[in-house]
């Protein structure tokens, strides 16, 4: 059977799915993860109605414990895909900055480019291209296909990717990126089905998950969003500030004596929802708490999105419809009830009934904004991508 491999490589955790190579657009014929590499880790994985939960040996080294993920799950692969014969992996990129705004066959020159981004999104960047290069070890004749999350953010016009700084630093790439375009792009495709007549009208899609962004959507493309240079403007997160007056760090630098590394870390793990709350960057634990300061951290988080969302209104010139997905906008009806209440003002008016049901359509009968869910699928757009390239 030829199929194709996808794969989203993180700090610990190894995403995957496979897919038939010569059908396009049909569903993952199996797909799971690997959590806790380098420690325990341990594989859930799913095909059709079949479930398994299996733990993976303890690495030896831990400088190699994502080569050995790797190496245990193609031998997993092949056990579990009768006669699985991969002919391409498609890999899940962050950051392609200028250069990139399309799938592209992965090589050495491009490894090298990409590389160069690393600074632009350190949280994610590394790990993509330690997938990459892991997976060209054990299978170095094997076609590799990179997609990026900046990619569906390049129909943006220069008002909204240009920053109010000297012309050279925009000339050398300082300018907005915006990223979960991969994630965007598969809710995209999705409107005709859920909007009808609206979907190619004035929309805002809320990717709300551990990272969260919102996008506005034009005829389907995208015209502004919340994120910028790097993946950490805009919304509150679960770890991260989102949009900060520089004047913080400035602050931080001079008068507490930090450093870029523990700005750093303040900034991509200390901060966000597990910040303001002290308790967890988890909204589900949060919402469970009786603690003030986790329901302070809720209340900051909802406020963020239905701020930023008017924001977007006035890049779009309005709203026709409000589209939530990722972990927290597609499970938390709390959040997303809270969101449309605070949007109440713009004519979003959700339904009880239907928001707890979780869809696809959430709004009230007397609602002037159309309100969906659209569970999202990245690794079908990784696969439809990677599945062109070979053709």
């Amino acid at each position: 059977m030829k199929a194709l491999l996808v794969l989203n490589a993180g700090s610990s955790s190894l995403k995957f799915g496979v897919f038939a190579a010569d059908r396009a657009d049909a569903p993952a014929l199996l797909s799971g993860q690997i959590d806790a590499i380098g420690a325990k880790p341990r594989l859930r994985a799913s095909k059709g109605d079949e479930r398994f939960d299996e733990a993976l040996p303890t690495p030896e080294n831990a400088e190699h414990a994502h080569e050995d993920a790797l190496t245990w799950l193609l031998d997993w692969l092949r056990e579990h895909l009768a006669a699985l014969e991969l002919v391409a992996a498609g890999h899940r990129v962050v950051h392609g900055g200028t250069r990139f705004s399309v799938p592209v066959r992965i090589d050495e020159t491009v490894l090298e480019e990409l590389e160069a981004l690393v600074p632009l999104a350190p949280l994610h960047q590394p790990h993509n291209l330690r997938g990459i290069r892991a997976l060209a070890a054990q299978l170095p004749e094997l076609l590799q296909v990179a997609c990026f999350d900046t990619a569906f953010h390049h129909t943006q016009d220069t008002r909204a990717a240009t920053f109010a700084l000297p012309r050279a630093l925009t000339d050398e790439g300082v300018r907005r990126y915006g990223f979960h375009g991969l994630s965007y792009e598969y809710v995209a495709a999705q409107l005709p089905a859920l909007l009808d007549e609206r979907a190619d009208g004035r929309i805002v899609v809320a990717h709300l998950g551990a990272g969260a962004s919102l996008c506005a959507m034009r005829a389907r493309e995208s015209v502004a969003t919340t994120m910028g240079f790097t993946a950490l403007d805009g919304l509150m997160m679960a770890t991260r500030p989102g949009s900060l007056d520089p004047g913080v760090l400035l602050y931080l630098i001079e008068h507490k004596c930090m450093d870029a590394a523990a700005i750093t870390r303040l900034l991509y793990h200390e901060s966000g929802l597990a910040g303001v709350s002290g308790i967890s960057p988890d909204m589900r634990v949060l919402l469970e708490s009786d603690a003030p300061a986790a329901a302070e951290a809720v209340e900051l988080y909802c406020y963020r999105v239905a701020r930023e969302i008017g924001s977007l209104m006035s890049a779009l010139g309005g709203l026709d419809a409000i589209v939530f997905t990722a972990g927290i906008g597609e499970h938390s009806a709390t959040i997303r009830a809270r969101v449309c209440e605070l949007m109440a003002w713009a004519g979003v008016l959700v339904e009880a009934g239907r928001n707890a049901a979780h869809g696809p359509r959430i709004e009230s009968d007397d609602s002037a904004v159309a309100i969906g869910i659209v569970p999202t699928d990245e690794e079908s757009v990784i696969a439809r991508a990677t599945r062109e390239v070979v053709a």
